[in-house]
């Protein structure tokens, strides 16, 4: 049975403290999420940590999706948003530490950790210096491969908006780098 229900009805059934469908939940999207966490994080103990605080999250607050939204979206940005809190922790360590300023390798976030590490130095400035929005369409559909129609389920703006922004962002890119 929990194989012909959706996610969405799934979250559903969290929401009302529905175990075996938070247990279905977690095998349908533990792999995809894992993967993604573990691309924009070196450290797989992080990741890991990292995706059962997702979970835990997910469980707690099944009541707050919105079941018209996509639940995969929904799992997502609260995956990422615990990688990158879980990032600035990090670095507060490491800033407390003692070291000095200078020397502290802190990330501000999981996204400028992923491009210094895997984009040509050039190209991770030039993105960097755009706005937020724009970086963060860039981010879910060059980087992360989303379509434009998961893209704005993720980010919760229509689908127009995202192929602006995205013209937008190339051509911020592409003056950036001439």
């Amino acid at each position: 049975m929990r194989e012909e229900q959706s996610d969405e009805e799934l979250l559903r059934a969290v929401a009302r403290g529905d175990r075996a469908a938070f247990d279905a939940l977690y095998q349908r999207n533990a792999g995809w999420l894992a993967a993604r966490l573990r691309r924009r994080c070196d450290d797989p103990g992080l990741a890991a940590e990292v995706l059962q605080d997702c979970f835990l999250l997910a469980w707690r607050s099944a009541r707050s999706f919105d079941s018209r939204g996509n639940a995969a979206a929904w799992l997502w940005t609260i995956a990422s948003r615990r990688l990158i809190d879980a990032h600035r922790r990090r670095g507060a360590r490491v800033r407390s530490s003692g070291e000095p300023a200078e020397s502290a390798l802190v990330a501000d976030s999981a996204e400028s950790e992923v491009m210094d590490r895997t984009l040509a130095p050039e190209l991770a400035a030039a993105i960097r210096l755009l706005s937020p929005e724009l970086r963060a369409v860039l981010q879910a559909t060059a980087l992360d491969g989303r379509t434009v129609r998961e893209t704005s389920a993720l980010l919760g703006i229509p689908e127009g908006t995202v192929k602006t922004r995205m013209r937008k962002a190339r051509r911020m890119l592409k003056e950036a780098l001439a």
